[in-house]
């Protein structure tokens, strides 16, 4: 949750600053380094986070990658920087060149606003031509968070993060086919549904048609789902908004609370108290029923008690919420439903 609001409060200060950032240095300090800052690493701690550090690549010496993060007194993962401005799909390649010649299993490439993680997953000691996690951070998603928390300093592991790395980068790569088929249906996406539902012959003037249909169908499945899941919301709480509705309040001069009436509340109190405190068990009446609370809310009922008529029972609520009703004789009757009246107790729990 912390890191969530961190970077939340960054993105507010991107969004606020950047069209006054300039330079490569001022993206680092500005944007870079505290994303850094929020992983757990010091910035001013040399031990953990190293500018310019030096990657010696063959013959050409005193190559420097913009930082390196540093745990146990070994890199972890080096970090590339850019401009805010920059297009960073044509600076992989320095990345690149940085890897294979450093002991981390992990690049970052940036430019403060876009995030490009990389590992080698294809060829061991070889980052990987493409990311394996990517984001924007001033539109981050939550999944993305639950990826970035990975590479905090107090639960930094290698296994951890490669294990997902794969399924991370593959699902990238099918959202993105996904999104270029819907845009733009490729002849075998047009077919493979055609052979379906056409008996005919896929001439080029129906692989035309279908092409239409085919993509108008996914547009209009999308939209249905999303609708579908907007009504389910909306029905859901529109339910809760009816439930938790006070019901109205009875005329003073029509509601008389009887002495068998609290008598009765006294026992179910006796009952109850035993696994909550007696401060949450409240007691509304009303003209047709006396009413027993849990925290004095409608959808908490623990009992009702019909006590007014030539029959007296006591309602029940199963799972459901639905009340059953039981005819007793007597106010000690109610002890004959002790075990029923802590299980409502339980309906509760987690609320």
């Amino acid at each position: 949750m912390e890191l969530t609001i961190q970077l939340k409060s960054l993105a507010d200060k991107i969004n606020l600053l950047k069209d006054r950032i300039e330079t490569e240095e001022s993206t680092k300090h500005a944007f870079v380094l505290p994303f850094i800052n929020m992983l757990g690493y010091d910035a001013f701690n040399p031990l953990e986070v190293v500018p310019e550090f030096t990657a010696d690549i063959g013959l050409k010496k005193g190559e420097k990658v913009d930082y390196a993060i540093f745990q146990n007194g070994e890199p972890i993962l080096i970090v590339e920087c850019k401009t805010w401005k920059e297009n960073l799909s044509v600076h992989s390649s320095q990345l690149f060149r940085y890897f294979h010649v450093t002991k981390t299993r992990f690049a970052l490439l940036t430019n403060g606003i876009q995030y490009q993680f990389y590992t080698d997953l294809d060829e061991k000691n070889k980052m990987d031509q493409k990311p394996f996690l990517e984001f924007d951070i001033i539109n981050l998603k939550e999944n993305s968070i639950t990826e970035i928390a990975k590479f905090h300093k107090s639960s930094f592991n290698v296994d951890h993060i490669l294990n997902n790395a794969s399924a991370l980068k593959y699902a990238k790569e099918i959202k993105k086919e996904i999104n270029d088929e819907l845009e733009n249906p490729s002849n075998e996406f047009v077919k493979l549904f055609a052979n379906k539902v056409y008996a005919g012959r896929l001439t080029e003037k129906v692989m035309e048609e279908f092409k239409i249909l085919v993509q108008k169908a996914f547009n209009q499945f999308i939209n249905e789902k999303i609708n579908d899941r907007l009504n389910a919301a909306l029905n859901k709480e529109t339910i809760k908004q009816q439930e938790e509705k006070i019901e109205p309040v009875e005329e003073t001069s029509k509601v008389i609370t009887s002495e068998e009436e609290l008598e009765a509340y006294r026992v179910v109190l006796a009952i109850l108290r035993r696994k909550v405190p007696v401060n949450r068990i409240i007691h509304r009446d009303t003209q047709s029923y006396f009413g027993i609370l849990l925290d004095d809310n409608n959808r908490k009922p623990l009992c009702r008690l019909h006590l007014n008529g030539t029959k007296k029972y006591i309602g029940l609520f199963n799972e459901n919420k639905i009340e059953i009703k039981h005819i007793i004789q007597s106010i000690d009757d109610i002890y004959q439903f002790e075990n029923e009246l802590l299980e409502t107790i339980g309906l509760y729990e987690g609320e």
